[in-house]
């Protein structure tokens, strides 16, 4: 059979040989890995460390791992961890004072954030970090601190071939199968004797795809990686209907569903914590017990704490409902006035790590659904 250039074929049983030339570039390599029963983003030295022969079984606030009897390295979806996590991390020091006798020195904290590659980036994931992107590094404020550390990591992807049931990037266009946005891609095929389809994205990707002499995949292979994520696609947990739902939000700001659902809302902000795309954070400074140093330390803050919407005068959103409402309004409409994009990729954390099982999709298809049996009820 014929063969891509373009894509190629690397044994299961070679993996290692991808992870030690990227090693080999430089990096070290951040990758999914079990911890406290959970798949989360650590350091790895090789594939053994992988999280292969388990899956994730996911619902509204529920999660939990079962192994397969399998040796599948990415049959997982995705974890509580997203590449947010080391892109724009939960706490960084901004700057330090230190008092001594005569003076007040102040040091500007610089990132210690090594060349990395992050392995088992999910395609709703590159899809956050574009959007975290347009966010820190395009228009008129930069952070610097992002924008460094997004120039020296190189994102390895790992297309879905298995959907959660709370899954619903299709309807985000953002998933199963990555188009952009990475450096290397690679679709899993097949159990315990399988291969991987392998793509390069960029130049470095070249270089080391290059380096380990590849034969060309396929047009079986294709076919079957293309199978398998196609099954993904069919088999999302969830669906959202955007059309005409950022106005629909935006022009229903006092429909009693939010109410609903501020009454089960525990305000205690999981979602946002573990939301790819939610990029709020406070400041703070603490001092030691001599009173003699100083830290300002920017960490993750969640519109749904109080505190974050204090202005001069007091806060504007006393109610967990005014709290909730902003979430998801700006999620789903105000945030495509900013940034012309949807906020949210369809990756179903929210909803997983909910303590009470709130379902955006259902949510916001609700708002749609009432809006919509209204107008029929005026026209008739």
């Amino acid at each position: 059979m014929s063969a891509s250039k373009n894509l190629f074929r690397l044994g299961k049983a070679k993996f290692d040989s991808l992870l030690n030339a990227v090693k080999a570039k430089g990096y070290r390599i951040i990758g999914p890995k079990i911890e406290s029963d959970t798949i989360v983003f650590r350091d790895i030295s090789g594939s053994s460390e992988l999280p292969g022969g388990w899956i994730d079984l996911q619902d509204a606030g529920s999660y939990a791992l079962e192994p397969t009897g399998g040796e599948a390295y990415f049959g997982y979806v995705v974890g509580p961890d997203s590449p947010k996590r080391f892109l724009f991390p939960p706490e960084k020091t901004l700057w330090s004072a230190e008092k001594n006798s005569k003076e007040i020195n102040i040091t500007v904290k610089q990132d210690e954030y090594p060349k990395t590659a992050l392995l088992g980036v999910r395609p709703c994931e590159l899809a956050a970090i574009a959007i975290q992107d347009r966010i820190f590094t395009e228009g008129e404020f930069i952070d610097p601190a992002y924008r460094a550390r997004r120039e020296n990591t190189l994102l390895i992807a790992v297309n879905c071939t298995r959907a959660g049931n709370t899954c619903f990037c299709v309807s985000m266009g953002t998933g199963p199968k990555a188009n952009s946005g990475f450096d290397i891609a690679l679709t899993e095929v097949g159990g315990d004797h399988g291969f991987f389809i392998v793509e390069s994205g960029s130049e470095i990707g070249d270089e080391i795809l290059q380096s380990l002499s590849l034969e060309p995949a396929s047009d079986m292979d294709i076919e079957d990686a293309d199978n398998a994520v196609k099954a993904a696609a069919r088999n999302m947990g969830l669906t959202l209907d955007t059309s005409g739902l950022p106005e629909s939000l935006k022009s229903n700001l006092d429909h009693p569903r939010y109410e609903q659902a501020a009454s089960r809302c525990l305000a205690c902000g999981n979602c946002t914590m573990v939301c790819p795309t939610c990029f709020c954070s406070t400041v703070i400074d603490t001092i030691d017990l001599t009173g003699k140093r100083s830290d300002r330390v920017r960490r993750w803050d969640s519109c749904f704490n109080v505190e974050h919407s204090y202005i001069h005068g007091g806060y504007i959103r006393n109610s967990t409902m005014s709290r909730y409402r902003q979430w998801i309004t700006h999620k789903l409409s105000s945030w495509v006035e900013q940034f012309g994009m949807s906020g949210c990729v369809g990756c179903g954390r929210c909803i997983t790590w909910c303590p009470v099982g709130i379902d955006i999709t259902e949510e916001a298809e609700a708002i749609r659904e009432s809006i919509k049996e209204n107008v029929k009820v005026s026209k008739g």
